[in-house]
């Protein structure tokens, strides 16, 4: 399960890592056509779950890699599963239907809580 973990949160925690700090950094021009759903809220607010989910990716590697607190990588996988969650209802609310990435993120997520469990 060691190295299922490492695999899978390795691969969620790049994605956030990625998308996150594409959130950071651009405008609001050169994020829309990734994400539609940025004219529905302040930039702050994009900028803020930037800057989760760059937490949560980090938050999935270093407590196990380093051994300490490593109940937090629990924390982060749960956190993502939540974050999809929400992001799903927005895209729906939205009346965006390809919510495919979303549910295959949950999924990973969901994955990543239980193979966390090898850390408690």
């Amino acid at each position: 399960m060691n190295v299922a973990y490492w695999i899978v949160a390795g691969l969620l925690a790049l994605f956030y890592l990625y998308g996150g700090g594409v959130k950071l950094v651009r405008s609001r021009d050169r994020l829309r056509p990734m994400m539609v759903w940025v004219d529905s809220m302040p930039m702050a607010g994009v900028r803020a779950i930037g800057l989760v989910e760059v937490l949560g990716a980090f938050g999935l590697v270093l407590p196990p890699l380093s051994g300490i607190a490593a109940w937090l990588a629990l924390v982060a996988a749960i956190g993502f599963a939540v974050l999809q969650i929400g992001a799903t209802a927005v895209h729906l609310r939205l009346g965006d239907r390809r919510i495919g990435l979303n549910v295959a993120l949950f999924v990973t997520a969901a994955v990543t809580v239980w193979l966390a469990t090898v850390w408690l």
